[in-house]
């Protein structure tokens, strides 16, 4: 349906119940977008006040809030996209896992994340360097997958692409912007705490493992990590 002719369904109507309908058109767009719609997109589409359509969106949000609701309609990347509440994502994913097989990011692919997340824009060089490893093919995977993207390049000798996190990363884990990510520090401090939690249950283990076998579970351990950073690189790399 063109502009117009959008617009011109929404003032056809009686202006008795405009606010009930234009609501109902904007849950209608929000539902059937794949990219979260800023107001200011909707407004302009639809040939609407900003301010109107901000407080009907608001009160979208409001509606999907409500407990019995197991939608929510939130203001994620800039936009407004709607999504399953968090509380029900266990039950979801249960049910989702025996229909499909679960799409997942290897260890490698998460680390390599966490590292253009908190250090971006970042050079695969400066990656390598934090991460100990070689990992071309992983940047790959998330270029693919659209979670990072291309963002100029350095300038220093040999002027490395620079990496950033994109709109879909923002999409993906449910963010409005990067500040919601919670800080290095915090990151340290909720590390420390597990620590502290960890270590009587480690010590148990340790303590009933033979420790003839421990060698062994290391070396194996060793072993996997470096075959899934071999697997990762794309072919030619040595």
């Amino acid at each position: 349906m063109e502009e117009t002719e959008i617009s011109q369904y929404v003032e056809e109507r009686p202006e008795g119940d405009d606010d009930a309908r234009l609501k109902a058109i904007l849950e209608a767009i929000v539902y059937v977008t794949d990219e979260p719609l800023s107001a200011q997109q909707m407004a302009a589409a639809l040939a609407q006040p900003l301010d109107k359509v901000k407080r009907l969106l608001d009160g979208l949000v409001a509606d999907y809030a409500k407990p019995e609701r197991g939608l929510s309609v939130r203001e994620i990347a800039g936009g407004y996209k709607m999504s399953t509440k968090a509380e029900h994502h266990e039950a979801v994913r249960a049910f989702v896992k025996k229909l499909t097989p679960p799409l997942k990011l290897s260890l490698a692919a998460l680390e390599t994340l966490a590292v253009v997340v908190y250090k971006q824009p970042v050079t695969a060089p400066e990656i390598m360097d934090i991460r100990g490893v070689q990992g071309a093919g992983v940047l790959k995977t998330l270029l693919d997958r659209k979670l990072i993207a291309e963002a100029g390049r350095k300038k220093v000798v040999g002027q490395p692409i620079l990496y950033k996190t994109t709109k879909e990363f923002l999409v993906q884990f449910g963010l409005k912007d990067l500040s919601e990510l919670p800080t290095i520090k915090e990151f340290e401090e909720l590390g420390r705490m597990e620590l502290v939690e960890e270590a009587p249950v480690q010590q148990t283990l340790i303590e009933d493992t033979p420790m003839e076998a421990t060698p062994a579970s290391i070396e194996e351990t060793a072993e996997e990590t470096a075959a899934e950073e071999k697997a990762a690189e794309p072919p030619g790399n040595a």
